[in-house]
């Protein structure tokens, strides 16, 4: 990918490369073949679906472990919740990965806790329940769920909870704390009070949660934040999406280098591979550094203080935190890597 391809392509072949990968890579060259696309950010994500098209030897490797589970809201009659590591392209609703297993179960705990929401797998369409195929279980009669599938609870209903459900999956707690706020009020106002206090119960279990997640004033509403490091062979990159000040989305991953890729190449295409991933269209993205790169209504903010430097900061420390966990795992399975690597910060110092 380059802004101006005469200059790219020719600085391969009118120098000598120290990086013996590089004179490796350009002594294999057989011919040369090119895409014109219209912005700089269409050639980035380009680039990116054809290196994990093609899996070129020479460019960098995506290392993510595909394994982290998503939260998947199923494409039924009668929805349910729950947590999976396969997604399946049904229709189904997917929010996630989730890196951080704590956050992830913590917001299912959330939703169980102010929905009562099916968990059994049965077919609950329409023609089963009017056959009346069904009993209700266990959960019914704990009131962990309102009977769907004998009818005694309309998909209306159902369906307005898990609308509900939604917003909360993509951080926008506001919106549901809100809607609570004006039921109980209204609630009040015909003298229904104890259907009222159980609507405040669960006001105030979703601004509990809100004020654990809050991490900085909700004014800052639909940004992405990007921290990267590097090291001799491999670059880490966190991903963060804050909405209405609160992180929703978070994930690190890792690239492997295959030739000297300087850091803002590898945070340019990390940008384009979280934001294509996510779906993001946060109109701002806080980076660490400046980044040589445009795209259509983003702005680019490197911030000195404040609160958006309180997000950088955060970034920084998960990535950083990533990295130790996986050099902590290499080492496990290889002792003597971690002697080499010691030596080699020793021979650095020295």
């Amino acid at each position: 990918q380059a802004k101006n391809l005469k200059r790219r392509v020719s600085s391969y072949f009118n120098r000598e490369h120290p990086n013996g990968k590089t004179r490796l890579l350009v002594s294999k060259i057989a011919d040369i073949r090119y895409i014109v696309v219209k912005t700089e950010e269409d050639a980035l994500l380009l680039e990116n679906n054809l290196i994990k098209k093609y899996k070129p030897r020479y460019n960098v490797l995506l290392k993510d472990d595909k394994t982290y589970p998503s939260i998947c809201v199923s494409n039924e009659y009668f929805p349910r919740i729950f947590k999976t590591r396969k997604i399946i392209r049904n229709g189904s609703s997917y929010y996630g990965p989730y890196s951080h297993m704590p956050s992830m179960l913590a917001v299912i705990d959330l939703i169980k806790k102010l929905y009562p929401i099916r968990t059994c797998k049965l077919n609950l369409s329409p023609e089963n329940i009017r056959a009346g195929k069904f009993n209700v279980c266990l959960e019914y009669h704990i009131k962990n769920c309102k009977g769907p599938c004998i009818g005694q609870q309309s998909h209306e209903e159902y369906m307005k909870n898990i609308g509900e459900i939604k917003d909360i999956l993509k951080g926008d707690t506001q919106i549901v704390s809100d809607l609570l706020m004006e039921e109980m009020q209204a609630l009040a106002a015909e003298m229904k009070f104890e259907e009222a206090q159980k609507i405040k119960e669960k006001y105030d279990l979703i601004e509990n949660y809100r004020s654990k997640s809050e991490v900085v004033n909700s004014i800052i509403h639909n940004v992405d934040v990007f921290s990267i490091e590097m090291e001799e062979n491999s670059a880490y990159i966190n991903y963060l999406h804050i909405t209405n000040g609160c992180i929703n989305q978070a994930f690190t991953f890792e690239y492997k280098k295959r030739l000297n890729e300087t850091k803002e190449e590898l945070l340019q295409l990390g940008i384009i591979e979280m934001r294509e991933r996510y779906k993001s269209t946060s109109r701002e993205i806080i980076v660490p550094f400046e980044v040589d790169m445009e795209m259509n209504n983003v702005t680019f903010t490197v911030p000195q203080r404040g609160e958006k430097k309180h997000l950088l900061d955060l970034s920084v420390m998960n990535v950083k935190q990533y990295k130790v966990d996986r050099l902590k795992q290499a080492e496990k399975l290889n002792p003597e890597q971690r002697s080499v690597r010691l030596m080699k910060e020793i021979q650095e110092q020295l």
